[in-house]
């Protein structure tokens, strides 16, 4: 048992391949397997070399560092930055070393002009915020000298161009209807799904969420929203009672703080918000759903929507989804066409 290393998980895998199929899981089952064996001692600790960085692993990771800690940012907004960081990187120098100060405004232009036609307006428009953010790093750390944020192009966009697309208020009881709640993980999924349908919280909000956030004898639910604000909501009842469920007969024993953990080995809370969204598409996927998107936030975008059609001004609507500006709320304005219709003038001539 004390000669057992990394190796033998692959050398096994590999052998096993030759009489039976491998299964998907098998192999992260194995490594999860050696690594309580570590923890309870009986077998000793790898010492794995560090793998080296290449120069666009290396720039890449300091700018990550300096976004976490002198900028203080949410590690969702990390996630987002550092991938079109490493992609302009190795754009421009490919396996080369990194010579930021060989970089040019005609670099910058270059690479946002190929990159933004193969994405979606939004991540065209995070791309260029993040080369921005990593090219004022830049400057900052003394490796350019001229002010090259500024050569970023602007990603064309037309205001409140689209409208939101919510889930059908149909679509979510069909989905909730589905969930076995019978299982530890269908009252975990549940209470998700309600947080998101009827409180309208960001998938990172419901990700994050811990147990000293919840106030059962008020029934009120405290939310940390982006830049680290802190919100408190009013906790629905059937939302108490789902998040009630699973604390008591779904949650594995852990010490984490957080509410939702993950239901396999290693027992914790979800890394960031992408966990959320997995959860929406995979059960989104076996109810049968055809939803309008394959994401969290059409809930979100479900319960504007609701409050909208009963009456709701947008100021309400604002306050209830905690938007920071009120340009962010406008284009729910375009939901309402029942309402719009009132205003429209009739065509002259009539109907033809």
């Amino acid at each position: 048992m004390r000669s057992v290393s990394s190796e033998h998980p692959v050398r096994y895998l590999r052998s096993r391949a030759r009489q039976v199929q491998i299964q998907r899981g098998d192999a992260a089952a194995l490594r999860q397997f050696i690594a309580l064996l570590r923890r309870q001692g009986m077998v000793p600790v790898e010492k794995i070399p560090q793998r080296r960085l290449n120069p666009v692993e290396h720039t890449a990771h300091d700018f990550e560092c300096y976004l976490r800690n002198e900028r203080a940012l949410a590690e969702a907004t990390i996630i987002n930055y550092v991938p079109f960081i490493c992609r302009f990187l190795a754009d421009r120098f490919g396996h080369g070393p990194i010579m930021l100060s060989h970089l040019t405004a005609g670099d910058v232009v270059r690479f946002v002009q190929r990159q933004s036609p193969r994405l979606h307006l939004k991540r065209a428009k995070l791309l260029t915020t993040a080369l921005r953010s990593f090219l004022h790093f830049a400057r900052y750390r003394g490796d350019i000298t001229s002010d090259l944020a500024a050569a970023v192009p602007t990603v064309a966009n037309w205001s409140m161009t689209s409208i939101p697309r919510a889930i059908p208020a149909d679509a979510i009881r069909r989905l909730l209807a589905s969930i076995n709640r019978r299982t530890a993980l269908g009252r975990r999924d549940y209470a998700i799904l309600l947080l998101l349908a009827r409180l309208g919280l960001r998938a990172g909000e419901v990700a994050f969420l811990e147990l000293d956030d919840i106030d059962w004898n008020s029934g009120r639910v405290s939310i940390r929203g982006k830049g680290g604000q802190r919100h408190t909501l009013p906790l629905p009842a059937d939302v108490g009672e789902a998040i009630a469920a699973y604390l008591r007969h779904g949650r594995p024993r852990s010490n984490s703080r957080r509410v939702f953990l993950r239901s396999k080995a290693p027992i914790r809370g979800f890394l960031d918000q992408r966990a959320v969204g997995s959860l929406v598409r995979n059960t989104l996927a076996h109810a049968g759903i055809n939803a309008p998107t394959r994401g969290a936030h059409q809930f979100r975008h479900a319960v504007a929507t609701q409050m909208l059609r009963h009456g709701a001004s947008l100021t309400e609507i604002g306050e209830v989804l905690r938007h920071r500006s009120a340009q962010t709320t406008m284009i729910y304005a375009k939901v309402d066409i029942d309402s719009l219709r009132t205003l429209a003038l009739l065509w002259p001539g009539g109907a033809r």
